[in-house]
């Protein structure tokens, strides 16, 4: 039996409150999730632990945090102002102690925008992933296309540098926007990979629900799979990628599926 779980990441409904789409997914069946905090006063413990409660109470779980603040990554971790350093990392306890209650193994990182020495990008990352460590969870770099690690040979550079303590998170809509096939990462990254956000993408635009584009969800997941990937295949679209709850689900058993399927083949 494979590893491979699908889910839905809460930032599909944004802009509403993650605690109602979380509920409506969870009611829905959903079992994996990520979830996306917007603000500080979703990092608030007491917050925290009404989401936990929801998932509970669906027996759901929550597999990977989004932070908010990607938007500040490359001022406060890589320009070399220790003090500010320092504090971003004391910041990011906030989402570890967070993670803890919701139960979830993962924090995404943006990282990055800016030029700077890879060896800047390497040790931003690994130094954030040491204080995750302290609280038992991973930070995983994602392949964001407006930041330097969009492109493949810095996130192969890490690789390199860290062996299996680097960890990614691999979006099929960010690699396409960089203009990379989403399986050159697989490829490169192989079992690094411990994470996808996953749409679609063809001529109706690059964030598509499943099987709306032109990526064979079938193939992709065998892809992943034959490279050793064990994580969830977190679907993440725009609002405007979809109509309904039900169309998520739709999309997510596309997922499902093409995971069910390679059981199947053994």
């Amino acid at each position: 039996m494979r590893k491979i779980t699908a889910g839905i990441s809460t930032s599909c409904c944004y802009p509403e409150y993650p605690e109602l789409t979380l509920k409506k997914l969870c009611e829905r069946g959903v079992k994996h999730l990520e979830i996306f905090v917007n603000t500080h006063s979703e990092t608030d413990a007491g917050y925290v632990k009404e989401l936990s409660a929801i998932l509970r109470a669906n027996g759901s779980k929550c597999v990977s945090l989004h932070p908010f603040t990607c938007g500040i990554d490359t001022y406060m971790l890589y320009t070399g102002y220790e003090r500010r350093i320092n504090d971003y990392l004391d910041y990011h306890k906030r989402y570890f102690e967070a993670m803890n209650i919701l139960g979830a193994r993962y924090f995404v990182l943006h990282g990055n925008k800016n030029r700077c020495p890879i060896e800047t990008v390497i040790e931003g990352y690994a130094r954030l992933d040491e204080v995750a460590k302290g609280f038992g969870v991973k930070v995983l770099q994602e392949n964001v296309c407006r930041c330097t690690t969009g492109e493949l040979w810095q996130l192969k550079s890490m690789k390199n540098a860290l062996g299996d303590q680097a960890g990614f998170v691999l979006d099929t809509k960010q690699a396409v926007r960089k203009g990379f096939d989403p399986y050159d990462f697989v490829t490169a990254l192989g079992k690094n990979i411990k994470h996808v956000h996953f749409s679609d993408h063809g001529s109706a635009g690059d964030c598509l629900l499943p099987e709306k584009g032109e990526l064979n969800t079938n193939k992709f997941v065998a892809a992943l799979d034959s490279v050793g990937f064990e994580g969830a295949i977190i679907l993440e679209l725009y609002r405007s990628g979809f109509d309904t709850y039900d169309d998520l689900l739709k999309g997510l058993d596309y997922i499902q599926k093409a995971i069910d399927l390679l059981d199947k083949k053994d």
